[in-house]
C-alpha cells in the first residue's frame, strides 16, 4: 500500500512539474502572432526544457477534404539532417533479398514467421519494406499495419526489389506523411538538440515535399496554417511566406 501511495505521489509530482514547465514556456510565446521561421525555431528550442531531448514537431492544416479520393495527400521525404533517432526497419523478403536486407542493416528480416509475430501483436519496428512477392502474404496483417502507417506501399518506395536502397533511405531519416482527418499532417522533424540551421533545413524540405504532393482535386488555399511545437512545449504559428521551400 505504501509503495502504491508513493507511486501515485510521484505521478502527481510529474504532472505538476510538467504543468509548471508548460506554463513557463507559454510566457515566452505570443499565441496570436505569426512567427518568421528562423525566430520560431529559436523560440521552440528555448521552450524545450524537458529532461529528455524533445522532438520538434510540425503540424500543417491543408485546404483539402480527405473524404474525396482526388484530395488525398501522402508521400515520403528524406530529411537532409535526419530525425535524430534510431529507426528500426523490418523487411519482408526471402532468400537473396533477405540477405541483401541483412547486409543493408535491416533490424528484422523474414517472411511468414515475421508476419505471424505481427499477428500476435509484436511490432518492434518503425518502418516496413517488402519485396513485391511478399505483399499477398502481408494481407493477413494489413489491418494491423495499415492504421499505424506501416503497410508497405509501392508509391512510397517501400515495395521494391531494390532492398538495399530502401533500407538505407529509411535508416538515414526518411519521413512519411499523410493527411489525416481534417486535412492535417503531423510529423517529427528532428530534436531540440539540433542546430537551428539543421532544423530549418529539415522543415523546408518537408514543407516543399508536402507542396509537391498537392492533389489535383485541391481548390483554393492549399496550405492554410503551419505550426511548430516541441514534445512538451506550446505551439507556435508560422508565417508560411517565411518558409523558402
Amino acid at each position: 500500500m505504501a509503495a502504491k501511495k508513493k507511486s501515485n505521489n510521484d505521478k502527481k509530482a510529474t504532472r505538476l512539474a510538467g504543468g509548471k514547465r508548460l506554463a513557463s514556456a507559454r510566457k515566452n510565446v505570443k499565441p496570436l502572432e505569426l512567427y518568421d521561421l528562423n525566430e520560431a525555431v529559436k523560440t521552440i528550442k528555448n521552450t524545450a526544457k524537458a529532461k529528455f531531448d524533445e522532438t520538434i514537431e510540425i503540424s500543417i492544416n491543408l485546404g483539402i477534404d480527405v473524404r474525396h479520393s482526388d484530395q488525398q495527400v501522402r508521400g515520403v521525404v528524406p530529411l537532409p539532417n535526419g530525425v535524430g533517432k534510431t529507426v528500426r526497419v523490418a523487411v519482408f523478403a526471402l532468400d537473396k533479398k533477405a540477405e541483401e536486407a541483412k547486409t543493408a542493416g535491416a533490424d528484422l528480416i523474414g517472411g511468414e514467421e515475421l508476419i505471424a509475430e505481427i499477428a500476435k501483436g509484436k511490432l518492434d519496428f518503425d518502418r516496413c519494406i517488402a519485396t513485391p512477392d511478399m505483399m499477398s502474404k502481408l494481407g493477413k496483417v494489413a489491418k494491423i499495419l495499415g492504421p499505424r502507417g506501416l503497410m508497405p506501399n509501392p508509391k512510397l518506395g517501400t515495395v521494391t526489389m531494390d532492398i538495399a536502397k530502401a533500407v538505407d533511405a529509411a535508416k538515414s531519416g526518411q519521413v512519411e506523411f499523410k493527411a489525416e482527418k481534417g486535412g492535417i499532417i503531423h510529423a517529427g522533424l528532428g530534436k531540440a538538440s539540433f542546430s537551428n540551421d539543421d532544423l530549418i533545413e529539415n522543415i523546408q524540405a518537408f514543407v516543399s515535399a508536402v507542396k509537391s504532393a498537392k492533389p489535383n482535386g485541391a481548390k483554393g488555399v492549399y496550405m492554410k496554417r503551419i505550426s511548430l511545437s516541441s514534445t512538451m512545449g506550446p505551439g507556435i504559428k508560422i508565417d508560411i511566406s517565411s518558409i523558402a521551400a
